[in-house]
């Protein structure tokens, strides 16, 4: 009985924590997809275990729990309760202006798109020893700019026009990489000048060149004349490397020497910088990895670029250019998740309490609750992760909703037994020791991962979760009361009733009754009951039963 009970509220904030964190789903980025898939799955597997496994533990272990009560340590709130009905019309005013006021200091909350300067409350060896190195060496932000392999000398311009830049500290490629003897890398060497860098005979250098061009398919400078012929220094030490390996060329042992040491610092660089589609440019910038002005100067990267090359077939890369792709597209994610995270749980607590104004009430405190939290560092001016923003705004919208769902559901049934005053203190009374105790345990939770995780994302994610909690839970106790008792107007004129099926039935003897009883026991009565019955008991065709009957003895029992 207690089970059936209980099944509609768990559902209810089940289902509401579940539309908050599906809204995550519809994030352009995949990780919104994986991060909705994993919660939502944890939230079933919870139910299925509470829903089976639970009951059976209770009552295995009954005669455990009945010898283990303790005297509650969680005292009466009848008072916090009077307390509501005396300030109602102090508070909610109160309210509805520090809802406007956390809105437009939420608005202006700083994110972060890029985790550099994410900091934990526990800093990590690894984090204080970057923080050395910036101290002593200044920070460093590099992006790579990938553009067609090939070309050596547009990379030269390409590569002086950006390092000509005040917010390029240096611009670093194959192409003005200096080698050996003041030459670049990608410089163009004829034959003398080859011969006379590496001290190889004039003749020979003439004849490695001729079959350079002939591999190369270049005849005609075979024809014209190979003195004039310039080929890339690294290419062309490449290209004699390989000769020699071959047995096509001889070298004495020093020159080979020299040859192989070349060979291999070549070979290095050209892995690091060169693939068989497209080369790296590194960019060393002495501007922030993310900000307006950051992104400003990638537009320039890619203006200078594209005077070289095919602007489909440039690339930029690096925190700077994720941090914008990021910026960019936060906007839209924020707004679609957080119109669906609402969407959602507005409908789930339409059809659960059967009224279209109860909603309102109590979205209006869980997101004035997220509006607070995220006033903070607008307040301290100290920046957010985006995608913790992201997912405290959809925990606290799904989970912490279920502490108004609390109250709200005490207070609509106690109404039916007691006038709204009464039933609204004994509502904030009965639900309090859950709303403290699951509240409690979440802001505990976060709190606790934010001082002891090093990973600053992590640490974020947890401090402004258990920051939430608190204020959500403060909210529900303090404000929710007020604005349920004159709401109730609304309530009541927005409410609608489901069709239910009737049942009647006549049983003699003990039976435990849940529902609405119209009928007759030893005399008429029309009335809720949650109780134990002994006698006849003949209900009338309209009776309802919410939670069933349980025989308690012997009877009687006719189901028609």
């Amino acid at each position: 009985m207690a089970l059936t009970k209980a099944i509609p509220e768990i559902s209810s904030s089940s289902l509401t924590t579940i539309g908050g964190l599906g809204a995550l789903a519809f994030m352009q980025f995949g990780v919104g997809k994986d991060l909705a898939a994993v919660m939502i799955k944890a939230i079933f597997f919870s139910m299925f275990s509470v829903f089976t496994l639970m009951p059976g533990l209770l009552v295995m272990f009954s005669n455990l729990i009945q010898k283990t009560q303790h005297k509650n340590f969680i005292p009466s709130v009848a008072a916090l309760g009077r307390f509501s009905i005396k300030t109602r019309y102090v508070i909610p005013p109160i309210f509805a202006v520090l809802l406007v006021v956390s809105f437009i200091f939420s608005s202006k909350c700083p994110f972060l798109f890029g985790m550099s300067e994410i900091r934990a409350y526990r800093v990590s060896a690894t984090q204080l020893a970057k923080d050395r190195i910036r101290s002593n060496f200044g920070k460093q932000n590099m992006v790579a700019l990938i553009v067609p392999a090939g070309d050596y000398g547009a990379e030269q311009q390409l590569l002086a026009a950006l390092g000509s830049y005040d917010e390029v500290d240096s611009a670093v490629g194959l192409a003005n990489t200096e080698a050996i003897g003041g030459y670049m890398l990608a410089d163009s060497l004829t034959p003398r000048q080859f011969a006379e860098l590496v001290d190889l005979d004039f003749e020979l250098a003439q004849l490695l060149y001729s079959a350079y061009a002939i591999n190369d398919e270049d005849y005609g400078k075979v024809i014209s004349g190979i003195s004039h012929y310039g080929v890339p220094l690294i290419d062309m030490y490449q290209f004699l490397y390989d000769e020699v390996a071959q047995g096509y060329v001889a070298l004495d042992e020093e020159l080979m020497g020299e040859l192989e040491e070349y060979h291999d610092l070549l070979s290095t660089a050209r892995k690091q910088m060169e693939g068989k589609s497209f080369s790296r440019l590194l960019l060393y910038l002495n501007l922030p990895e993310e900000g307006e002005v950051t992104y400003d100067f990638l537009s320039t990267i890619y203006t200078e670029a594209d005077k070289y090359y095919d602007s489909s077939a440039v690339y930029v890369v690096g925190g700077s250019t994720n941090a914008l792709d990021l910026s960019s597209t936060f906007a839209r994610d924020n707004l679609i998740i957080s119109i669906l995270s609402v969407l959602f749980v507005v409908l789930i607590l339409t059809f659960s309490f059967q009224s279209a104004g109860l909603p309102p009430l109590l979205i209006s405190v869980i997101q004035a609750s997220i509006w607070i939290n995220f006033s903070f560092p607008y307040v301290k001016g100290q920046g957010i992760y985006f995608l913790g923003f992201l997912l405290v705004s959809s925990i606290q919208m799904g989970a912490n909703i279920d502490y108004a769902i609390v109250i709200t559901s005490r207070y609509l049934a106690l109404k039916s037994e007691l006038p709204p005053r009464q039933a609204i203190v004994e509502a904030l009374n009965q639900a309090f020791p859950t709303v403290i105790t699951s509240g409690s345990i979440l802001a505990v939770a976060g709190i606790l991962i934010g001082q002891i995780s090093t990973d600053g994302a992590t640490s974020v994610l947890g401090t402004y979760l258990g920051q939430g909690t608190i204020i959500s839970v403060f909210l529900v106790i303090f404000v929710l009361p007020q604005l349920l008792y004159l709401g109730d107007v609304i309530i009541e004129r927005t409410s609608f009733k489901l069709k239910t099926s009737t049942q009647s039935f006549r049983s003699v003897g003990k039976v435990h009754f849940a529902g609405r009883l119209h009928g007759h026991v030893k005399g008429e009565v029309d009335a809720y009951v949650d109780g134990t019955i002994t006698g006849e008991i003949r209900p009338l065709k309209d009776t309802k039963k919410a939670a069933g009957v349980e025989e308690m003895g012997d009877v009687n029992h006719e189901e028609s």
